[in-house]
């Protein structure tokens, strides 16, 4: 019932097609690695960051894939081609889709099984927080290409 009632699936596929949409929404390539104003992090970082962050927090220690995650080197890569950050983010959609797909409405109101989030705190909102931290970055990314392309 609750997998059912709050839809993860649907709701990040959504999102993670939005931030593909923006990364082929910048006319030129080279714009993805720029900072811009008072936004600290290209739209380029800010893509790895948003795949590493669901692939650790959901891959790695939801659904045990092995993934380790760098986070230093979300910020720091630079110039990686845009095909290789679509690509990415389309695997992190299938992972989602598997990891998610195979919880339980039990699982949901489990704890998460570290306390990054605090102590005792359930699945469920620790995907819904994701889903939030998603949202924020993707409404930077957005903002920095339509300042690039003003």
């Amino acid at each position: 019932m609750l997998i059912d009632d709050f839809e993860f699936i649907p709701l990040f596929k959504r999102e993670l097609g939005h931030l593909k949409e923006e990364l082929l929404a910048f006319r030129d390539e080279k714009d993805l690695w720029r900072v811009q104003g008072e936004l600290k992090n290209s739209a380029g970082n800010l893509a790895l960051h948003l795949n590493g962050n669901l692939n650790h927090y959901v891959g790695a220690t939801i659904g045990k894939t092995g993934y380790v995650r760098e986070r230093d080197k979300e910020f720091s890569e630079k110039n990686i081609p845009r095909e290789e950050l679509l690509r990415m983010t389309g695997e992190t959609e299938r992972m989602l889709a598997d990891v998610i797909g195979k919880l339980s409405d039990e699982d949901l109101l489990r704890p998460y099984p570290t306390s990054s989030f605090g102590e005792g705190t359930k699945i469920a909102y620790v995907l819904v927080q994701l889903f939030g931290h998603f949202n924020y970055h993707l409404g930077q990314v957005n903002s920095l290409r339509r300042s690039m392309q003003a």
